[in-house]
């Protein structure tokens, strides 16, 4: 097999794997919180201390995957561009 197709076939491999993964699981955990929704941070002592919210996630401790992002973007996309909004009446009947 050459190298070409190889590459081909690894990178084929590895696209469907992730949108299997945006598919079934479109949230993953927050990477500036770790998912708990807010920071730990430490006191003077080394006691954990609840941090504030985290401004990333807004405290809930999911983002959305950069996959189904964009998945999301494009089904709206073709939604607004194919779909035409409904007539009113006067539309319809000029005359009115």
């Amino acid at each position: 097999m050459p190298p070409a197709l190889a590459a081909i076939a690894i990178l084929l491999f590895v696209t469907l794997g992730y949108a299997a993964l945006c598919a079934a699981s479109p949230f993953g955990q927050c990477r500036t919180c770790s998912g708990l929704g807010f920071a730990l941070t430490h006191t003077r002592r080394g006691r954990p201390k609840r941090g504030k919210t985290c401004r990333r996630c807004k405290g809930h401790g999911h983002r959305l995957r950069a996959g189904r992002w964009l998945y999301n973007r494009t089904t709206r996309l073709h939604h607004d561009g194919a779909h035409t909004p409904a007539r009113t009446p006067k539309e319809n009947h000029p005359w009115l």
